[in-house]
Parts: structure tokens; sequence; C-alpha cells
């Protein structure tokens, strides 16, 4: 049965799509990955919309869907009962709309898949014209563009919005020397296969997986570029923030530095460096409130550890977030995990510090040992995957 399905699946067009010799059915030729948060208002209509525009085309969706609390996975599973080119993914434990993306393209089976959000500011009926450019063979991603001739940021995007995301496209071009006029496009289209090739260097943090796809190729892609408009949220909120933004840099500077840290490391070490000047302020604070020297730096790395605790908690393992009860068994473990750290770093300057002159270096050494300890066991121990 399966040589029987695999010769039909080849001896058939590509825009035909191939057929399930077990069901008769069209196999999807295009995956369309949605993935969503507190979107259920949205599913119904987009799947209407898809609907509207791929005539001719064997398509599927897949909602890539992180345990909404609106329902939005419910909403999904009830129009794919009666819809079977719609499929459900519901994920738990994890955030991120990069790992969403990434999930959603390793289930598919169709030659291409596309991403796009579920919010209904990205054009839908740019699918076919996407799928025709990459049906010619000569092209390996095909990226919908809000700054390319004929295309519009439109009333998609706040001024201020707008202004962030073109200083974002202004270093992603820069630092990571990548052409796209509109790297920060979260609507495309690319083959299969050459996404799968891709897949084991991508970030699942973040929310920019076009700039991680086409940094992590290396230049290899065939790309093209349409124009489209960017279109006005209909229902629900906007779930960009401050937190996603210092996610774009951190991923910025892990593909810069060319993957040696991965992204989580990075925001890590951003936290521990905000941490310091913490740690400073409360320093001056209590030595003013007139505490001895060692119950001040005692009391000032509580603080500073604390704020390290909340921010990694809010930011680098926002995937992963502790909350309640689970929050304060958290904070314990971190301070538990940060004590050793201390410890590891002390150690190793001390057995680096041979040479007054490179005190610099023993003390570099130490705090890097600390920091790897504490990224490490935090990540094994405070915010251990379920």
């Amino acid at each position: 049965m399966m040589d029987s399905a695999v010769g039909i699946a080849e001896g058939k067009a590509v825009n035909e799509g191939a057929v399930d010799a077990a069901s008769g059915t069209q196999a999807a030729e295009l995956s369309v990955i949605l993935p969503s948060f507190n979107e259920a208002a949205n599913i119904p209509i987009l799947i209407d919309l898809l609907d509207g525009v791929m005539t001719g085309i064997a398509w599927e969706a897949i909602v890539v869907d992180d345990n909404s609390p609106d329902g939005t996975t419910e909403v999904a599973r009830k129009i794919a009962q009666v819809d079977p080119r719609v499929r459900v993914i519901r994920r738990i434990g994890r955030r991120g709309l990069s790992g969403a993306c990434i999930e959603g393209i390793l289930a598919s089976s169709a030659k291409f898949v596309a991403v796009m959000d579920a919010d209904l500011q990205h054009d839908e009926t740019l699918l076919p014209k996407m799928l025709a450019e990459l049906r010619t063979g000569d092209t390996d991603l095909v990226v919908a563009s809000r700054k390319v001739d004929g295309g519009e940021i439109g009333e998609g995007l706040s001024s201020i919005r707008a202004w962030g995301s073109n200083i974002a496209n202004g270093l992603a071009q820069k630092l990571l020397n990548v052409t796209l006029k509109d790297p920060m496009s979260g609507f495309f289209m690319i083959r299969r296969d050459r996404a799968e090739e891709i897949a084991p260097k991508l970030s699942p943090q973040g929310f920019k997986i076009l700039l991680d796809l086409v940094s992590s190729a290396n230049g290899t892609l065939k790309i093209k570029e349409l124009p489209f408009t960017f279109r006005e949220r209909q229902h629900g909120e906007s779930k960009l923030d401050t937190l996603v933004t210092l996610d774009y840099f951190g991923l910025l500077l892990a593909k810069y530095f060319g993957d040696v840290v991965s992204v989580r490391f990075l925001m890590f070490g951003l936290v521990g460096a905000s941490g310091l000047v913490v740690h400073l302020v409360a320093l001056r604070v209590f030595l003013l409130a007139d505490m001895s020297f060692n119950a001040a730096q005692t009391a000032a790395s509580f603080v500073a550890m604390t704020s390290n605790f909340f921010l990694n908690n809010q930011l680098t393992y926002r995937d992963r977030r502790l909350r309640g009860v689970q929050a304060l068994v958290g904070l314990l473990t971190f301070y538990a995990v940060c004590s050793v750290g201390v410890l590891a770093n002390v150690g190793v300057a001390n057995l680096i510090y041979a040479d007054p002159a490179y005190w610099w270096f023993a003390g570099t050494a130490g705090a890097i040992m600390g920091a790897v300890w504490n990224y490490a066991a935090s990540s094994a121990l405070t915010w251990r995957k379920n």
C-alpha cells in the first residue's frame, strides 16, 4: 500500500497534489502554518478566507496553539472535525512564535509550507501568487514584503512600531548581511525540504523566524519578495511587547556571533549584567543605612538575585514561566544555584590567580565560570522542562 501511494504521488503533476491511496482524498501540496495564542475569534474567519482564495490548490492549515486560555485550540478542533484540511497542534509548557512555526513546518508532509499570522493582518490572497513562484523551481523562499515597490505597512502598525520595525530591519541587514528588504516580515512561503534542512540551526525562541531562516541558510536560499499591505488587526490584542524586542536583539547577537552561544544564554547574560547594576545600587543604599560592608554586600547580593530571577522568569524563560507557588519554589532554587555559582566563580579565579598582573584574567574566568554554572543549573533545576 505504501509503495502504491508513493507511486501515485510521484505520477501527479505538482499543482494537482498527491492522492491518498487509502482514502482517495487529495494530499496537501501546501501547508499553511498558523501559530496562535488567543486567536479564537480569528481562526474561523481565517479558515473561511483561505478556503475562498485557494481554489484548485490542495492545501491544509496547521494551527499551532500555545495552550491559549481563550479556547483557540477547542475552536480550531471543532473546525477540524468537519474539515479534514485543518489540523491542530496544542503546545503545553512551550511558548514563542518561532518555536510554534518550526513545529508546524516539521509536522507537514506537503512540498511547500507557508507561515502567516492568525490575526488577519496578513493578506491571504497573496498565497496563490507565492505558490506559483515556488512551483517554477527557480525560487526556494517567497517573502511577503512591506518594503518593496507596491508594499505598504498600512494601518497594521502604529507609528512607533513602524519606526521600530525600520530600525530592526536596518540592523538585520547591516549586522547579518541579509539582503532581504523586509527581514522582519512574518509572512512567507518556503520549500519544505529547504526548511527541514535549515531547521536544526534555528532557535525555538523569539518571534522572527524568517530572519533566523535566512541568516542560518548563509546565502543558499533563492529568494523572491512580493509586495503586500499589512492590515489592521480586527480581533484580539497584539502579542508584541518590549520583551519581544529584547528577544529580537538576542537573536541578532546570536546570529552575529555564528550561533556560538544560544539566544537563551545571551538573554541570561544580559539579565546578569543588569543584576550587577542592581547589586551596586542596593549596596550603596545599604551602606548609607549604616550597615556593615559584609552585611550590605550579602543583602545586595540577594536583591540582585531576586531581580535576576524575576527578569529571567519574564524574559529568558518566558516559555517556561513559573507562577504562584512554583515561582516561590523557583526563587528559592535560584538562590541556591547562584550561591553555588559564587563559589565556582571564586574557586576558578583563585586557581588562575597566580600573578597579580593578571588579576583581570582570573576575575573574568571566574565570572564566566559562575555564569555558565548559573545558566546550566537554572535551566535544569529552576526552569526545568515539564
